[in-house]
């Protein structure tokens, strides 16, 4: 930024050189002033009212004038400042005020290109070194430098020489703390599905070994930060529930159980998270019948996959919801029957929004269970007749 702000004083000067001479160079240049944007801060230009002598531009080769350069955010805009023009002036709150002198700009181009080329010559060295590892056939010297690459967080280099290093180093004293190390530098570098093979990798080669409580761990906790939300496939969900449940089977006293715990219950919610989505998915498709098979319903499919969700779930935050969609199912499922199920549906109907009451008396769907308790009422009062089984004196 404060290089475009340069430009733009080289701009000033070049239009004031006509109106202004060094004679007076102290004097009042009202409220010229030049404005831009760089990214997410604003500046201004305006000439300073500093003076300057002669002794000075002679021996400092300064500029005839100063140029006030006044940086911005544009966090507050609500306080115009007005002693610039308000044309474009969007912004209110100063961060600092410097003051800058025109410089030779072949000076500045050789500082930007010498930093330039020191940072190329610098990653280019990098480079070249962990190439040279890589390719060396000196394990032992390869293996130091993935430990180093590995304390520093360097997870990318420590995982490709480690990966390349595993077969060589199995057997050998190094072998544990190696494939371990990879297991977790792929932890680290987000590739969780990577990780939680190569934890299940070493506790099925080490048991025993000195990390194998971690690891069996780490097998949970790289599935559980790789299971997605619940609108899509829970596989791996499972697979991470599975992961905790094996690795508190196995160290029922281990340092990390709580945290265990708080994590199959968290993806067992998403579970229900996702028995939810699928049961209010059937209830919205209601009388749409082109995902039906012959017989088949949508309130129906809605009914059986909120009880089973309920009976496998039965402590759930959810259940509230589940109980709103099964009622609401049921109750439609009754107006949509044939005329010989209808008495029947409109009672379990009837039942359900009663339970639902009793569970859940502060509800706010407890005006929409009475109002189909009345209309369940309605139509079995209107029908009992009907569905009366007629009987036979015998003579």
């Amino acid at each position: 930024m404060l290089f475009d702000a340069i430009r733009i004083l080289q701009t000033c000067a070049v239009s004031n050189k006509a109106s202004h001479t060094s004679e007076n160079p102290g004097m009042d240049y009202g409220m010229e002033c030049n404005m831009g944007q760089v990214g997410p801060t604003a500046f201004a230009l305006t000439p300073c009212k500093h003076k300057v002598t002669d002794s000075q531009q002679h021996n400092q080769r300064l500029p005839a004038v100063f140029y006030q350069i006044i940086i911005f955010s544009p966090i507050n805009y609500t306080r115009i400042n007005k002693s610039l023009s308000q044309k474009n002036v969007f912004f209110a709150l100063p961060i600092a005020e410097l003051y800058v002198i025109l410089q030779d700009k072949s000076v500045i181009m050789n500082k930007i290109l010498f930093a330039a080329l020191a940072v190329l010559l610098l990653f280019s060295s990098c480079a070249n070194e962990f190439n040279k590892v890589y390719m060396t056939s000196n394990v032992p010297y390869k293996y130091e430098y993935a430990k180093e690459c590995f304390a520093n967080g360097k997870w990318t280099r420590a995982t490709t020489l480690l990966t390349d290093m595993i077969t060589v180093l199995k057997g050998t004293d190094n072998g544990q703390e190696s494939l371990y190390m990879l297991a977790m530098a792929q932890y680290n570098n987000k590739d969780y599905e990577g990780a939680a093979r190569t934890f299940k990798s070493y506790f099925t080669a080490y048991p025993k070994g000195f990390y194998a409580e971690m690891a069996e761990f780490y097998v949970g906790q790289s599935l559980y930060e790789s299971t997605p939300e619940p609108r899509l496939d829970q596989s791996a969900t499972v697979s991470a529930i599975s992961a905790f449940q094996e690795y508190l089977d196995l160290y029922p006293d281990a340092k990390l159980k709580p945290v265990a715990q708080q994590r199959l219950f968290a993806l067992q919610d998403k579970l229900v998270r996702k028995e939810l989505f699928n049961a209010q998915l059937y209830y919205d498709l209601g009388p749409y019948f082109g995902n039906c098979n012959n017989g088949e319903n949508n309130y129906e499919a809605c009914i059986i996959t909120a009880q089973n969700a309920l009976k496998e779930y039965p402590y759930s935050k959810l259940r509230e919801e589940f109980s709103i969609l099964l009622m609401k199912s049921k109750y439609e499922l009754a107006q949509q029957s044939v005329d010989n199920k209808k008495m029947e549906r409109y009672q379990d109907a009837e039942d359900e929004c009663y339970g639902f009451i009793n569970e859940f008396p502060d509800s706010k769907e407890r005006a929409t269970a009475e109002r189909y308790i009345s209309k369940c009422k309605d139509y079995i009062s209107a029908h009992s007749n009907e569905s009366a089984i007629p009987t036979f004196e015998r003579n």
